[in-house]
């Protein structure tokens, strides 16, 4: 599929005024609550919602079913990711009224790092299309590590290669300063606890795009449609977080569906690179089904952590950040 200039023009616009809209929102230290977050999910939402219309009113019914697959799936993928913000969060006892700074900047990165993994991912993919066994059998090793708890080491801040090597480099106080980044003490400029916190985020979404990159490409090989989808569901992602702040320990089953999605995907991978690669007999699974299973998979595990909450015992009290108490949750 050709996906001519003015869409990419006009993509590059949408995320710019959204954008520039939120900075000039969340100007300084705010503390973002309930209403105010669920407001902005369903702007994103919606303003996700509506560039699939306008894909499938221009680019075809097809793109637009793999743009709304591809976005419902990082999306889904990237909820079990929370629980990795509400851990870095509580280890350097990040205050409320800091964590959408932190947030607002971590999604340059991750939208750059993205791109460039989206990029390379498309490359070769169009190149070797054999690669994707190695991305579906990525995808499986990915399911059976979340329904085993995630690697407990993986995300531990006190372990993290990326902030060590940052305190190497830059001093870090041990304080926090507003919601600056950089201060001077004895004139020297040296780093505050916020810029560690927006290394750490960084760091986790790299390691994040280790699942996610091989599962949207088994939606579409089109750059336009991985990458856009990928940009909408990740600029989503702090809004979603306040929402569901303190509430992400009630939805235990999430893990299971979200497995059970990796090792769907990862086996749509298998099968399509059989097709292309061993013989055009073997079936693929349209892009359509995909969309239905994920929908199905995490209405299934939603509802039936709702009617079933685990016990009291389960959970970890709460402190002073409404997140700590999800944070003893394993990440993936």
């Amino acid at each position: 599929m050709s996906v001519p200039l003015w869409a990419w023009i006009a993509f590059a616009a949408v995320i710019a005024v959204m954008l520039l809209v939120d900075l000039l929102s969340h100007r300084g230290a705010h503390i973002i609550g309930f209403r105010e977050a669920a407001i902005w999910s369903g702007v994103w939402v919606g303003v996700s919602l509506i560039f699939a219309l306008v894909i499938g009113l221009t680019l075809g019914a097809g793109p637009a079913v793999d743009f709304t697959t591809a976005w419902l799936l990082e999306k889904s993928l990237s909820i079990d990711n929370l629980f990795v913000f509400a851990l870095i969060f509580a280890y350097f006892k990040v205050p409320r009224a800091y964590q959408h700074k932190v947030l607002f900047f971590g999604v340059f990165g991750a939208l750059l790092f993205r791109g460039i993994f989206l990029a390379a991912g498309v490359a070769i993919v169009t190149r070797f299309t054999a690669v994707l066994f190695v991305f579906g059998a990525i995808l499986l090793y990915s399911a059976i590590k979340l329904l085993r708890g995630g690697d407990e080491d993986a995300m531990d801040p006190d372990k993290s290669l990326s902030v060590r090597l940052l305190r190497r480099i830059v001093p870090i106080s041990d304080e926090y300063h507003g919601t600056r980044f950089f201060i001077k003490e004895a004139g020297k400029r040296i780093g505050t606890p916020l810029l560690a916190v927006v290394v750490a985020v960084e760091a986790a979404d790299i390691i994040f795009a280790v699942d996610s990159v091989p599962a949207v490409l088994a939606v579409s090989d089109n750059a336009f449609i991985v990458y856009s989808s990928n940009a909408f569901a990740i600029l989503g992602l702090r809004a979603l977080y306040f929402l569901l702040a303190g509430m992400l320990d009630r939805f235990h089953h999430l893990g299971k569906a979200l497995a059970f999605i990796l090792a769907f995907i990862g086996a749509k991978l298998f099968l399509q690179a059989a097709h292309e690669t061993i013989s055009t007999a073997i079936p693929e699974i349209p892009s359509l089904l995909s969309l239905a299973v994920i929908l199905i998979a995490l209405t299934i595990a939603i509802i039936v952590s709702l009617r079933r909450p685990e016990s009291d015992d389960a959970h970890t009290p709460s402190t002073d950040n409404d997140m700590t108490a999800t944070a003893g949750r394993e990440p993936r």
